[in-house]
């Protein structure tokens, strides 16, 4: 696996997670002529993906995974979900925060809900893009523990992808250095004490289904589907 691409974090805060995505798309040249597909997190990933994949012309999908959250912490993951039955758990932090496994599979099932519910009306603009024998940059607006981001390199590599790179605008060191479930990773602000993804952001409004569906239509377009 490569070391990650960390840049020195001097142009933090981001002011937009498009913003982010260009900086992002500078660390990626290297794949440009690559058989590239870029494929965000919905939904505050896919804006920064849109910037990636318009910098390196290569088509824009989405992977659609649903964080497990900790009961009364739902910004915590102690799991996340994905399409085709992909499943991610964080054992050491759902035992620390003193959930059962029932009530581990109660979330996860809510979770599951969730996601084809969102999977359902995303597909409904972006059919999915065939990952055989390509590359797929997973994007996200940033990561924290790491669990939604390793749910959507398995889905990339379920779906036939030959070489997955996470690619995330900021992130802890110390999680990005240990993450395993990707040929690669990318980032231009590795931050040792981290806390938040949005506070590495000016703007760091939450995302919509409407401006998710409008930057897929675009990239459509762009690409010719």
């Amino acid at each position: 696996m490569e070391v990650p691409v960390a840049g020195d974090g001097s142009r933090l805060p981001w002011s937009d997670r498009a913003d982010a995505g260009r900086a992002l798309a500078e660390c990626l040249g290297h794949l440009r002529d690559r058989p590239v597909v870029v494929l965000g997190l919905p939904r505050g990933g896919v804006p920064v993906a849109a910037a990636v994949a318009a910098a390196l012309a290569a088509p824009l999908d989405v992977i659609v995974v649903r964080k497990v959250g900790v009961p009364g912490q739902p910004e915590l993951a102690m799991g996340a979900v994905g399409e085709d039955g992909v499943r991610v758990v964080e054992d050491a932090i759902r035992l620390r925060s003193g959930t059962d496994e029932a009530a581990y599979a109660a979330a996860e099932q809510r979770a599951r809900v969730e996601l084809e519910t969102r999977a359902a009306r995303l597909r409904a603009v972006r059919a999915r893009v065939d990952l055989q024998d390509r590359v797929a940059v997973v994007v996200d607006d940033g990561l924290a523990t790491g669990a939604t981001a390793r749910a959507a390199c398995r889905v990339a590599r379920a779906h036939g992808a030959r070489w997955v790179v996470l690619a995330v605008p900021v992130g802890p060191e110390s999680a990005l250095r240990r993450f395993d479930a990707a040929d690669g990773v990318v980032c231009p602000a590795l931050i040792r004490r981290f806390r938040a993804v949005g506070d590495h952001y000016r703007d760091f409004r939450p995302t919509t289904d409407v401006e998710v569906e409008a930057l897929l239509r675009e990239a459509v377009a762009r690409t010719g589907g």
